[in-house]
């Protein structure tokens, strides 16, 4: 039986009073920062974002990892372009600490001239070392699948990934998506354990549904994830709520749980992390012009 957990008792944001972390170098249709990943370390907030242009103007471009400035903002600590990874764009990024202190960057990255995507990883001692040197693909997909934007977490129990996926069967179609998941020994060989949340004929994430937080409340799993109804709403997801085992994870609801209004309703990408006494929810959310900022909102536990 699935553990009760009312949406009541959650980070939902609301995307009012939220402070505005990053926006992007122009604003505009397609420049967007956001997709982020965020660590906590030593009450420090770390965050890894990507920023992005318009699809002619060349997509992803690149990574930065920064420490979040208490009031807001952001101080950056390095980047990486995706030329250096041999990418055609760079997607949502997952930065996470090893049990010897190590940091990971993991890295969605555009297998050039196709529509495949495959998750590499790069390390260093600390936040500010991030180079592409000795990177190495540790989520490859395949010919019938894309792997992209994971969601990693690392504990006592192991590794552990929901890693979204696109089916390459139809070029035209390729913006379909569900959430694979994974488990590891090292966080660098991973074993394919299947879909935990998938779109559902009918319901408003039809088209797509990809995992962007994992957190852990009265006893169950909960995720929150961008979900998309049809191909129009693809780079404008809204966020839902699932809830369940790491494996299985049952959407609450009928609706999206947040949104901005008006005519670029994206609030997607959705990162939630606890402080002591409070947690936060940083986010990319559209605004009136196309533009997407990166925000974040605080919550009391």
């Amino acid at each position: 039986m699935t553990p009760t957990v009312s949406l009541i008792d959650l980070p939902i944001p609301r995307n009012a009073g939220a402070q505005t972390i990053a926006v992007p170098p122009e604003r505009g249709p397609g420049h967007w920062v956001g997709a982020p990943s965020v660590l906590v370390r030593d009450g420090v907030h770390y965050i890894a974002f990507r920023r992005r242009w318009p699809v002619d103007d060349g997509r992803g471009g690149d990574v930065i990892v920064a420490r979040v400035a208490s009031g807001g903002g952001i101080i950056e600590l390095c980047r990486i372009d995706k030329m250096s990874m041999d990418a055609e764009s760079l997607e949502r990024p997952a930065l996470v600490v090893d049990s010897s202190g190590r940091w990971r960057l993991y890295l969605s990255c555009a297998t050039i001239g196709t529509r495949h995507w495959r998750v590499e990883l790069v390390e260093a001692g600390s936040p500010a070392g991030f180079v592409a040197t000795g990177r190495r693909v540790v989520m490859p997909g395949d010919a019938r699948t894309a792997m992209k934007d994971p969601v990693i977490t690392h504990d006592e129990r192991g590794w552990r990934a929901w890693i979204c996926c696109h089916p390459l069967d139809d070029p035209n179609a390729t913006d379909r998506m569900w959430t694979e998941y994974a488990t590891s020994d090292d966080g660098l060989n991973w074993t394919l354990r299947g879909p935990a949340l998938e779109p559902a004929p009918g319901r408003w994430d039809q088209r797509g549904t990809r995992v962007t937080s994992i957190l852990e409340r009265h006893g169950a799993v909960v995720a929150f994830y961008d979900g998309r109804a049809d191909v129009d709403e693809n780079w404008e997801e809204r966020t839902g709520v699932a809830v369940g085992q790491p494996g299985h994870l049952e959407v609450m609801g009928d609706a999206p749980v947040a949104q901005a209004p008006g005519r670029y309703p994206a609030l997607r990408y959705a990162t939630v992390v606890d402080d002591p006494d409070r947690t936060a929810v940083y986010y990319e959310v559209g605004c009136a012009d196309g533009t997407h900022e990166l925000r974040r909102e605080w919550f009391a536990r």
